[in-house]
């Protein structure tokens, strides 16, 4: 899938390279176009410089979203089977030691909505929704960048041909209509920049419009897998279990633990990660030996 999506938008990729393999063949046969930005003096030079970067960034840009947006990054299948398997048997602090370990939109999401699942059913899907909303907003945070490219490289070009203009008709003025064709030679030359703003401004709207709705799609397809995933967690019996850094069973206070031991008049509790009766404090689990956080 990730080949066909560069596939896809190769073309927009390799838009700026072309324009600039156009300009230095056009140099080559006359070297008039190179003379010209040279000697148009310090903005000029510095009006090509940022039409190279944007070119620069909007191609980076495009290679990072399409690897980023794809919906196997949002929610990758095997985190996806880990998870199901872990909330399914039970394993709610272990899964969300998983979403903590990785850093993806499932992840993230995921991790909030279980780190308040013993407050019930109401306080996990406000978790999942307002984190989901944060994660989509840095998503498309990225992509907005190619929609700023479309809209200042064409202003950026056209800055480049007022000054250009101005320099060609300052030569108008000191030596008069002479020789018109060489007059519009030099104009052909400044407009130039415009043309290399709207070269790169329009692969760059594509891509943005693109991406939109890439994003879109992958969002609502990692969230119908975070929903699925936790449809069957029985709220009820869960109430008052503490989910995270500060992880305590389900219906058990916690005590304070005094040094080098388990809590006076601890109290029984399930591990985590083999569901075995162990003693409130008590670490490794008896059963399973996994370390266990209290």
């Amino acid at each position: 899938m990730l080949k066909n999506q560069i596939r896809r938008l190769l073309p927009f990729v390799l838009t700026p390279l072309l324009i600039a393999l156009t300009a230095a063949n056009a140099a080559a046969s006359d070297e008039s176009i190179i003379k010209q930005i040279w000697h148009g003096g310090a903005m000029v030079v510095f009006v090509w410089i940022c039409l190279l970067a944007t070119s620069v960034i909007m191609v980076t840009l495009i290679i990072q979203l399409a690897i980023m947006m794809q919906k196997a990054k949002l929610a990758p299948p095997p985190l996806v089977d880990s998870l199901r398997q872990l909330i399914s048997s039970g394993n709610y602090q272990e899964a969300w030691e998983t979403c903590n370990a990785n850093k993806n939109y499932l992840a993230n999401v995921l991790r909030a909505g279980l780190g308040r699942i013993g407050r019930g059913k109401e306080a996990v899907e406000g978790g999942l929704s307002e984190h989901g909303l944060r994660e989509a907003t840095l998503l498309r945070t990225k992509n907005s960048y190619l929609s700023v490219i479309g809209v200042v490289s064409p202003m950026i070009g056209l800055l480049g041909t007022v000054i250009g203009m101005m320099g060609a008709f300052s030569v108008l003025g000191a030596s008069g209509m002479g020789n018109p064709k060489e007059l519009a030679g030099k104009i052909s030359e400044v407009l130039l920049a415009t043309a290399s703003g709207l070269f790169i401004a329009i692969p760059a709207f594509v891509a943005y419009y693109i991406f939109r709705n890439m994003s879109q799609a992958s969002i609502v397809h990692a969230d119908d897998i975070v929903n699925t995933l936790i449809t069957d967690v029985p709220y009820d019996e869960l109430a008052g279990m503490q989910v995270g850094e500060n992880f305590a069973a389900a219906g058990v206070p916690q005590m304070a633990r005094p040094a080098g031991g388990a809590p006076a008049g601890a109290a029984a509790a399930s591990c985590p990660v083999c569901a075995g009766n162990v003693t409130v404090g008590q670490t490794p689990c008896p059963h399973c030996g996994s370390v266990l956080s209290w």
